[in-house]
C-alpha cells in the first residue's frame, strides 16, 4: 500500500451513517486506501470534538479546495440538487440507476408518460430518465422497485437514485429490471468501478405485475413477524 495514491473522499453530511464512515475513515484510513479530506454538516457543532478541525469544511462551497477524488453525500436530498452537478465537476459522485423495461402495455401511466408510451408501436423508446422523485406521481404501479432501491440507497434518496423507464414491444412476456451501480474512476487506468446486475420476471401478456412477484410477496408475508419500528425491505 506504500507505494499507491490513496483516494482522497469527502463526506457531506454528518448524521448517523456519515458518522460511521468518517469514525471507519479515521481509524482505519491508514491501513487503506482512502484519506479522508473534509467533513461538512449544515450544523458545524455536531462534529466539535469528534472531527479534526482541519478536515470540518465550514463553507460547502469551498469543496473544490480540499481536492477530494470521491465525495460521498449523506446529507439532505436538497444538497445533491444543488451541489450534485458541481461536485461531478471536479470528483467522483455515487451513484445508482434502476432501468425497467417492459412491453408498452404492461406499463401503468399517468401524464405524459402515458401519452407517450401510447405513441409506441414497434421501436424500442425510452418514457423517461431521471431522479426517482418525479417517476413515482407518473408511473405509481411500476416503481415499487426503484423506490425500494431508494431507501435502499439512503444516502442518495429518491432524489439521487436515477430510474429510467423503457417500453419495448419485442418483450411480450418478461419484465426486466437493470441495476446499474457507479463508483470512482480509478486515476492510474481510467477505468471505473461498475456494477450491474440484470433480473428477467416471466410475465404474463400485458400484465403489471410479474409472475415471480406473486410468490415473492407471499414469501415476504410467511416471514412477516412485525416491523419492530423499523422498515423492512423484502
Amino acid at each position: 500500500m506504500s507505494g499507491q495514491r490513496k483516494v482522497r473522499v469527502g463526506i457531506v453530511g454528518y448524521g448517523h451513517l456519515g458518522q460511521y464512515l468518517v469514525d471507519r475513515l479515521l481509524n482505519e484510513g491508514s491501513q487503506s486506501h482512502f484519506e479522508l479530506v473534509f467533513v461538512w454538516n449544515r450544523d458545524l457543532k455536531k462534529m466539535d470534538g469528534k472531527v479534526p478541525a482541519q478536515l470540518q469544511l465550514h463553507d460547502l462551497s469551498d469543496f473544490k479546495d480540499r481536492g477530494a477524488d470521491l465525495i460521498v453525500e449523506v446529507a439532505h436530498p436538497c444538497i445533491t440538487r444543488e451541489y450534485g452537478k458541481r461536485f461531478l465537476s471536479t470528483s467522483h459522485f455515487m451513484a445508482l440507476k434502476v432501468t425497467m423495461t417492459k412491453h408498452p402495455n404492461s406499463f401503468k401511466l399517468e401524464g405524459r408518460l402515458r401519452e407517450l408510451n401510447q405513441e409506441v408501436k414497434s421501436k424500442r423508446t425510452l418514457l423517461y430518465e431521471g431522479p426517482v422523485r418525479d417517476l413515482c406521481p407518473l408511473a405509481p404501479n411500476n416503481v415499487n422497485t426503484m423506490a425500494a432501491a431508494c431507501m435502499a440507497a439512503h444516502n442518495l434518496g429518491f432524489d439521487g437514485v436515477v430510474g429510467a423507464l423503457v417500453a419495448d414491444p419485442s418483450l411480450p412476456d418478461w419484465h426486466v429490471v437493470d441495476i446499474e451501480v457507479v463508483g470512482p474512476v480509478d486515476k492510474e487506468s481510467g477505468h471505473t468501478f461498475t456494477v450491474k446486475t440484470s433480473r428477467r420476471n416471466p410475465a404474463m401478456p400485458s400484465a403489471v405485475t410479474g409472475t415471480a412477484t406473486f410468490s415473492s410477496f407471499w414469501s415476504s408475508l410467511l416471514a412477516c413477524t412485525g416491523h419492530g419500528g423499523c422498515v423492512h425491505l423484502c
